[in-house]
């Protein structure tokens, strides 16, 4: 590559150019390409860079604790879950109309998997995404008031597109915890998307929370326009171990 050309792509952070130039400069004088069509060439390599990189940027400020694809998820573990509605829910049409979606089933059902490939997914559209736990962002927001960095922190939870919330219901809520939450939820209300997973019933949410009438408000918030999906099935992982262990019993 000719070293005045290779300086000014760089210069004009054209990454992507760059990684494909020799090559479609090889194809280009194989194949008779007209100039046209050879950066037209060019031009896609740059634009398929970019998203790329723009998908890989936002993979990592997601923070997901693991890559999970719908691919990967096991059906046929459970047949409670409607296949088609989780595909309809992939198509990210709910993160375009601002609604939410909550994973209700026992631990080992997949609900984590589920919300993290939904995730995924709109990340693939443009989406920014988030993920945490219901405790490590109440903690967050907790800490943040010692330092006067609430407002920057709620503003981290409340920003993106799509917000997962994991683990809803693994322990009662106090009253400051309450309060954060509230805030979360109410800023992110008709504004983004919201989904999140729990353990416990919807009947037994509003005993999670300790003041009531806040509790109310959580639910009359996110249940608005919200998408369940009720888990029945049994703990795919102690299926997996129970298979190990027969394996382990016939050797």
């Amino acid at each position: 590559m000719n070293e005045m050309i290779l300086s000014r792509l760089k210069q004009f952070k054209l990454s992507g150019i760059i990684k494909t130039l020799d090559t479609r400069n090889e194809q280009a004088i194989k194949e008779e390409l007209s100039y046209m069509e050879f950066l037209e060439l060019l031009l896609s390599d740059e634009f398929s860079n970019r998203q790329n990189n723009s998908i890989k940027k936002r993979l990592a400020k997601a923070k997901f604790p693991q890559h999970k694809t719908l691919e990967e998820y096991q059906f046929s573990y459970q047949p409670t879950v409607n296949k088609r509605f989780i595909y309809n829910l992939a198509t990210c049409e709910f993160v375009r109309k601002k609604e939410n979606v909550a994973f209700i089933g026992p631990p080992g059902t997949g609900k984590t998997h589920l919300s993290i490939a939904l995730g995924i997914k709109a990340i693939s559209q443009g989406y920014n995404v988030l993920f945490t736990t219901v405790n490590e962002m109440l903690e967050e927001l907790y800490i943040s008031r010692a330092d006067n960095s609430f407002k920057q922190k709620l503003k981290y939870y409340t920003k993106p597109d799509l917000l997962i919330l994991d683990e809803l219901a693994l322990k009662r809520l106090n009253e400051n915890s309450v309060d954060d939450f509230y805030a979360v939820i109410s800023k992110r209300y008709e504004e983004s998307s919201t989904i999140i997973t729990s353990n416990k019933g919807f009947d037994e949410w509003g005993r999670i929370f300790y003041d009531p009438v806040l509790a109310t408000a959580i639910l009359d918030r996110f249940v608005h326009h919200c998408h369940f999906v009720v888990i029945k099935g049994e703990s795919y992982r102690m299926k997996q171990q129970e298979k190990t262990l027969n394996a382990i019993s016939k050797n």
